[in-house]
């Protein structure tokens, strides 16, 4: 015999699924919904573990429990690192970018072959479909390396940092690296996820024709809501064209 509280979870996902419950609906209250089925608080959050498990049913702190829609994805494009401006239009996708200058430490001093404590730009991008968070990006370009002013007020820069995409010279090479693997604590509290979502992490480091590392970048996506395109050359072709 189920337990009560997985008859509470079936009657609930009934009730989404037959449009009784509408998709993005705050659903009523914890304390009310406790009352409305003659149980305790707590049998009533195990019932909404259940949905939210599922991924029907999305709790935002401070404001209670909604239906959760269908995650729509966007496409992350390799090679230039960019939000496919069509998929992004698609899902109405917003970026927010807070500029800063931190300390070069830790892995970033490997990745942009950097001196402990040099200066770096960065740029925080987080972008969001509605409520929900879509991608968490940190981008960092050498201090010298960033024209004055650019910190404060630079449109065209934001613009491509609201893309994900590189910053530097349209001339650099561009390195990624891409893994699915759990989310950090700060990645699953920025991106809201459900513990059983993986995440895409994408590595990417951009260096000039003098092999100078210029810009690197720490993307993450939801699992379930990206997906990565990446274009390959064929190198025999490539070696016809630049012989």
């Amino acid at each position: 015999m189920p337990s009560r509280h997985h008859e509470i979870a079936d009657d609930l996902r009934h009730q989404i699924t037959t449009g009784h419950i509408k998709l993005g609906e705050r659903l009523p209250s914890e304390a009310g919904l406790a009352d409305r089925y003659k149980v305790s608080t707590v049998t009533l959050r195990r019932a909404l573990r259940v949905l939210q498990g599922e991924g029907l049913v999305e709790k935002i702190h401070g404001k209670g429990n909604f239906v959760r829609r269908p995650p729509r994805k966007i496409v992350y494009v390799g090679g230039w690192g960019t939000l496919d401006p069509w998929t992004a239009a698609e899902t109405a996708v917003s970026v927010t970018v807070r500029t800063i200058t931190v300390p070069a430490q830790g892995r970033l001093t490997t990745l942009l072959k950097v001196p402990m404590g040099s200066p770096l730009a960065e740029f925080c991008c987080i972008s969001h479909e509605g409520e929900s968070p879509q991608g968490l990006a940190h981008i960092y370009i050498p201090r010298d390396l960033v024209p004055a002013g650019v910190l404060d007020d630079a449109a065209s820069r934001r613009d491509a940092a609201a893309r994900f995409s590189v910053l530097s010279s349209p001339r650099a090479t561009v390195r990624e690296t891409v893994c699915a693997r759990p989310p950090t604590p700060d990645e699953a509290s920025a991106l809201r996820l459900r513990s059983a979502v993986a995440v895409l992490a994408i590595t990417r480091v951009a260096t000039d024709a003098s092999g100078r590392a210029v810009e690197a970048a720490l993307l993450v996506f939801p699992g379930d809501r990206v997906e990565a395109v990446f274009t390959t050359h064929d190198m025999t072709d490539e070696r016809q064209r630049h012989g």
